[in-house]
This record gives C-alpha cells, structure tokens and sequence, in this order.
C-alpha cells in the first residue's frame, strides 16, 4: 500500500504543479486585461485549491505509514541530524502544509473580494506564493536537500 500511495503522491504533484501555473497565468491575464471574474475564472481557482487538498491527504497518509517518518519520530535526536530523514520527518511536511494553507487562504480571499481585479489579483498573488512553497519544498531529482526520481513507477 505504501509504495501505491507513494507513486500515487509523486504522480499528482504534476497535476498540482500544471493547475497551479494554470491558475497563476490565468489569474495574471484576467488582473492586467481588467477581464470580467467569470464561472471558468471561479472554477479554476476552486479547482487548483481541490487538487491541492487531495494531494495534501495523499501527504499526510504516506506521513503515517511512512518507515522514514516512523524512524523520524521514533529516533528524533538522532534523525534531526540525518539530513535525509529530517527533510522528510518535518520539512517536507511541513512546508507543503504551508504552501495548501497560503493556497486555501488565497483561493477564499479571491472568492470574496468585491471586484473582478482584486479577484485575480489575490488568486495571481496568492497562488504563486504557494507555488514557490511548493517547488522549494519538493524532493527534485537535483534537490541538494534530498533527491527522489522526478517520476516513478506503479
């Protein structure tokens, strides 16, 4: 089960990535094309914020199954120096979470602003701050922090 989940989590985060520029170059056009706010716009931005909630599900059930993190909580002292296991015990997570809360709070702020501009502005400003969380914060195949493949395998 958990290398399906694992493969599953590693998977989505293209689809995390792809909806989130989506969204911010959507968002940018509509802001600075002084567009109207309309269905599309709203669903784009529901969309992106649905998709990273699953995967943050998808992440905080590999958290608690995961044998890194059950080593991370188990051995702390020792794991906090152990550059792989801390990356993954409490950076990993913890940035990713991060990046969902600035993405939740971007996608509700944009929902309730009172004008089309401000609507694609906080979803353009937002959105791209959870962005750079995101990719700061993923184990990159040339990660110095720690790598994974950029792909992997059913």
């Amino acid at each position: 089960m958990y290398s399906i989940l694992l493969a599953l989590h590693s998977s989505i985060r293209w689809l995390v990535l792809a909806s989130l520029l989506f969204a911010i170059v959507h968002a940018y056009r509509g802001w600075l094309s002084k567009r109207e706010f309309r269905g599309f716009d709203n669903s784009v931005r529901h969309w992106t914020a649905t998709i990273a909630h699953i995967q943050l599900t998808l992440g905080l059930v590999l958290y608690f199954i995961s044998p890194i993190v059950d080593y991370f909580l188990h051995n702390f002292w020792n794991a906090i120096h152990q550059r792989e296991i801390r990356f993954f015990g409490m950076e990993h997570s913890s940035m990713m979470i991060t990046a969902v809360v600035v993405i939740t709070i971007g996608s509700a702020k944009a929902k309730r602003r009172p004008t089309d501009a401000e609507k694609f502005r906080t979803m353009a400003i937002w959105f791209a701050i959870g962005l750079f969380i995101v990719l700061t914060s993923i184990p990159w195949s040339f990660s110095p922090l720690t790598s994974r493949p950029n792909f992997r395998a059913f």
